[in-house]
């Protein structure tokens, strides 16, 4: 079962399938507000969360899809990585637009 199945509930819609793309990886934590995964592109990390699709439901006013740039706090063969307060580089409500942004921004 994915991590942030087993932190947020086997229902959480990410609205696209995470083995596409596969470059993400699953951070997702039940004290955060919603799950995350983390991708490097060069030296620098990213996060990217994936907020609820109903916005009641959501803590803060914010989109359902955020990437923020990121900082590992670890090794390089362990990865710590926080992006609780990097800056955000990207922001959209649907996969669609996502998708099409980091595969022209990031690869």
């Amino acid at each position: 079962m994915s991590l942030y199945k087993q932190e947020f509930g086997q229902n959480f819609d990410l609205g696209f399938d995470l083995k596409n793309p596969p470059y993400l990886i699953d951070k997702s934590w039940h004290n955060d507000q919603c799950p995350s995964f983390y991708f490097k592109v060069g030296e620098q990390y990213y996060v990217l969360w994936v907020d609820y699709t109903d916005i009641e439901q959501r803590e803060e006013e914010t989109r359902r899809y955020v990437i923020v740039e990121a900082t590992n706090e670890g090794a390089n063969e362990e990865p710590e990585i926080y992006g609780a307060t990097g800056e955000i580089v990207f922001e959209c409500e649907n996969y669609k637009r996502l998708h099409n942004f980091l595969q022209h921004t990031f690869r």
